[in-house]
Protein backbone atom coordinates (compact mmCIF):
# COMPACT_ATOMS: atom_id res chain seq x y z
CA UNK A 1 0.00 0.00 0.00
CA UNK A 2 1.24 3.52 -0.74
CA UNK A 3 2.48 5.55 2.22
CA UNK A 4 -0.28 8.23 2.03
CA UNK A 5 -2.95 5.52 2.31
CA UNK A 6 -1.19 3.95 5.28
CA UNK A 7 -0.85 7.39 6.88
CA UNK A 8 -4.57 8.03 6.32
CA UNK A 9 -5.53 4.70 7.92
CA UNK A 10 -3.27 5.31 10.92
CA UNK A 11 -4.45 8.91 11.39
CA UNK A 12 -8.17 8.04 11.19
CA UNK A 13 -7.68 5.05 13.50
CA UNK A 14 -5.81 7.19 16.05
CA UNK A 15 -8.35 10.02 15.91
CA UNK A 16 -11.37 7.74 16.25
CA UNK A 17 -9.67 5.72 18.99
CA UNK A 18 -9.07 8.93 20.97
CA UNK A 19 -12.61 10.24 20.44
CA UNK A 20 -14.14 6.82 21.15
CA UNK A 21 -12.19 6.35 24.38
CA UNK A 22 -13.16 9.85 25.49
CA UNK A 23 -16.80 9.26 24.53
CA UNK A 24 -16.95 6.14 26.70
CA UNK A 25 -17.04 8.40 29.76
CA UNK A 26 -20.33 9.95 28.63
CA UNK A 27 -22.02 6.93 30.17
CA UNK A 28 -21.16 8.38 33.59
CA UNK A 29 -22.72 11.71 32.58
CA UNK A 30 -25.82 9.80 31.52
CA UNK A 31 -25.91 7.92 34.82
CA UNK A 32 -25.58 11.22 36.70
CA UNK A 33 -28.44 12.83 34.76
CA UNK A 34 -30.72 9.83 35.26
CA UNK A 35 -29.78 9.62 38.95
CA UNK A 36 -30.64 13.28 39.42
CA UNK A 37 -33.90 12.69 37.56
CA UNK A 38 -34.81 9.91 39.99
CA UNK A 39 -33.84 11.94 43.05
CA UNK A 40 -35.69 15.06 41.90
CA UNK A 41 -38.85 13.11 41.09
CA UNK A 42 -38.78 11.44 44.49
CA UNK A 43 -37.75 14.28 46.79
CA UNK A 44 -38.34 17.57 44.96
CA UNK A 45 -40.20 19.02 42.06
CA UNK A 46 -39.23 16.98 38.96
CA UNK A 47 -36.61 18.67 36.79
CA UNK A 48 -37.79 19.46 33.27
CA UNK A 49 -34.39 19.13 31.65
CA UNK A 50 -33.40 15.59 32.65
CA UNK A 51 -35.20 13.50 30.03
CA UNK A 52 -34.02 15.50 27.02
CA UNK A 53 -30.52 15.89 28.42
CA UNK A 54 -30.32 12.12 28.85
CA UNK A 55 -31.47 11.68 25.25
CA UNK A 56 -28.89 14.19 23.97
CA UNK A 57 -26.08 12.54 25.94
CA UNK A 58 -27.14 9.12 24.62
CA UNK A 59 -27.06 10.44 21.04
CA UNK A 60 -23.52 11.74 21.57
CA UNK A 61 -22.47 8.47 23.24
CA UNK A 62 -23.86 6.35 20.43
CA UNK A 63 -22.87 8.46 17.43
CA UNK A 64 -19.38 9.50 18.54
CA UNK A 65 -18.62 5.96 19.74
CA UNK A 66 -19.75 4.44 16.43
CA UNK A 67 -16.48 4.96 14.52
CA UNK A 68 -14.49 3.35 17.33
CA UNK A 69 -16.93 0.43 17.34
CA UNK A 70 -16.42 0.00 13.58
CA UNK A 71 -12.67 0.12 14.11
CA UNK A 72 -12.79 -2.60 16.76
CA UNK A 73 -15.16 -4.74 14.69
CA UNK A 74 -17.54 -4.90 17.64
CA UNK A 75 -20.64 -4.09 15.61
CA UNK A 76 -23.25 -6.80 15.17
CA UNK A 77 -22.59 -9.26 12.33
CA UNK A 78 -24.27 -12.36 11.01
CA UNK A 79 -21.62 -14.98 11.69
CA UNK A 80 -23.44 -17.96 10.23
CA UNK A 81 -21.08 -18.39 7.26
CA UNK A 82 -18.58 -15.57 7.85
CA UNK A 83 -16.68 -17.29 10.68
CA UNK A 84 -15.60 -20.22 8.53
CA UNK A 85 -14.26 -18.20 5.61
CA UNK A 86 -10.60 -17.45 4.92
CA UNK A 87 -9.23 -14.01 5.73
CA UNK A 88 -9.09 -13.13 2.04
CA UNK A 89 -12.74 -14.12 1.46
CA UNK A 90 -13.73 -12.10 4.52
CA UNK A 91 -11.84 -9.11 3.12
CA UNK A 92 -13.65 -9.43 -0.25
CA UNK A 93 -17.06 -9.58 1.44
CA UNK A 94 -16.20 -6.74 3.83
CA UNK A 95 -14.88 -4.57 0.98
CA UNK A 96 -18.09 -5.13 -0.97
CA UNK A 97 -20.48 -4.64 1.95
CA UNK A 98 -18.73 -1.55 3.30
CA UNK A 99 -19.68 0.23 0.07
CA UNK A 100 -23.34 -0.07 1.06
CA UNK A 101 -22.53 1.32 4.50
CA UNK A 102 -20.65 4.23 2.92
CA UNK A 103 -23.62 5.01 0.67
CA UNK A 104 -25.98 4.90 3.65
CA UNK A 105 -23.69 7.15 5.72
CA UNK A 106 -23.39 9.60 2.81
CA UNK A 107 -27.17 9.89 2.51
CA UNK A 108 -27.44 10.18 6.30
CA UNK A 109 -24.79 12.93 6.38
CA UNK A 110 -26.55 14.85 3.62
CA UNK A 111 -29.82 14.71 5.56
CA UNK A 112 -28.11 15.55 8.85
CA UNK A 113 -26.47 18.66 7.38
CA UNK A 114 -29.82 19.82 5.98
CA UNK A 115 -31.50 19.18 9.32
CA UNK A 116 -28.74 21.03 11.17
CA UNK A 117 -29.06 23.98 8.80
CA UNK A 118 -32.81 24.01 9.46
CA UNK A 119 -32.23 23.94 13.23
CA UNK A 120 -29.96 26.98 12.84
CA UNK A 121 -32.77 28.92 11.18
CA UNK A 122 -32.22 28.27 7.47
CA UNK A 123 -35.48 27.42 5.74
CA UNK A 124 -34.28 26.96 2.16
CA UNK A 125 -33.41 23.84 0.19
CA UNK A 126 -29.61 24.12 -0.29
CA UNK A 127 -27.89 23.77 3.11
CA UNK A 128 -24.36 23.40 1.74
CA UNK A 129 -24.63 26.58 -0.34
CA UNK A 130 -26.27 28.37 2.58
CA UNK A 131 -23.40 27.61 4.95
CA UNK A 132 -20.92 29.37 2.66
CA UNK A 133 -23.26 32.37 2.39
CA UNK A 134 -23.48 32.65 6.17
CA UNK A 135 -19.68 32.55 6.55
CA UNK A 136 -19.18 35.15 3.79
CA UNK A 137 -21.82 37.42 5.33
CA UNK A 138 -20.28 37.01 8.77
CA UNK A 139 -16.84 38.01 7.46
CA UNK A 140 -17.91 40.84 5.17
CA UNK A 141 -20.92 42.38 6.92
CA UNK A 142 -20.59 41.24 10.53
CA UNK A 143 -22.55 39.11 12.98
CA UNK A 144 -25.73 41.22 12.85
CA UNK A 145 -26.21 40.64 9.11
CA UNK A 146 -25.40 36.95 9.50
CA UNK A 147 -27.93 36.73 12.34
CA UNK A 148 -30.62 38.26 10.14
CA UNK A 149 -30.00 35.53 7.55
CA UNK A 150 -30.48 32.84 10.17
CA UNK A 151 -34.00 33.56 11.32
CA UNK A 152 -35.27 31.67 14.34
CA UNK A 153 -33.35 28.71 15.69
CA UNK A 154 -35.25 25.47 16.17
CA UNK A 155 -36.18 24.53 19.70
CA UNK A 156 -37.63 21.38 21.18
CA UNK A 157 -41.39 21.31 21.60
CA UNK A 158 -41.19 20.31 25.27
CA UNK A 159 -41.64 22.61 28.29
CA UNK A 160 -37.88 23.00 28.68
CA UNK A 161 -37.43 24.07 25.02
CA UNK A 162 -33.67 23.58 24.51
CA UNK A 163 -31.98 24.52 21.26
CA UNK A 164 -31.69 21.54 18.90
CA UNK A 165 -28.64 22.54 16.85
CA UNK A 166 -25.98 21.25 19.29
CA UNK A 167 -27.22 17.65 19.16
CA UNK A 168 -27.69 17.83 15.39
CA UNK A 169 -24.14 19.16 15.02
CA UNK A 170 -22.85 16.22 17.07
CA UNK A 171 -24.86 13.91 14.80
CA UNK A 172 -23.20 15.43 11.71
CA UNK A 173 -19.75 15.08 13.27
CA UNK A 174 -20.35 11.48 14.30
CA UNK A 175 -21.68 10.42 10.90
CA UNK A 176 -18.74 12.16 9.19
CA UNK A 177 -16.28 10.33 11.46
CA UNK A 178 -18.03 7.04 10.70
CA UNK A 179 -17.70 7.77 6.99
CA UNK A 180 -13.97 8.40 7.41
CA UNK A 181 -13.59 5.19 9.42
CA UNK A 182 -15.47 3.10 6.84
CA UNK A 183 -13.17 4.47 4.13
CA UNK A 184 -10.19 3.40 6.25
CA UNK A 185 -11.79 -0.04 6.65
CA UNK A 186 -12.29 -0.28 2.88
CA UNK A 187 -8.63 0.56 2.27
CA UNK A 188 -7.61 -1.97 4.94
CA UNK A 189 -9.73 -4.65 3.24
CA UNK A 190 -8.15 -3.87 -0.13
CA UNK A 191 -4.77 -4.34 1.51
CA UNK A 192 -5.87 -7.70 2.93
CA UNK A 193 -7.07 -8.79 -0.49
CA UNK A 194 -3.61 -7.99 -1.87
CA UNK A 195 -2.05 -9.99 0.96
CA UNK A 196 -0.70 -7.05 2.93
CA UNK A 197 -1.20 -6.87 6.68
CA UNK A 198 -2.28 -3.41 7.82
Amino acid sequence: MPKPILAYIRAIDAMNRFIGRLTMYLIFVLIGVLLWSSISKTLFTPALWTLETAQFVMVAYYVLGGPYSIQLGSNVRMDLFYGGWTDRTKAWVDAFSVLFLMFYLGVLLYGAVGSTAYSLGYFGTEPFHWFGQIIRTLITEGPTAAGEMLGFMERSSTAWRPLIWPVKTILCLGVFLMLLQTLAELLRDIGRIKGEAL
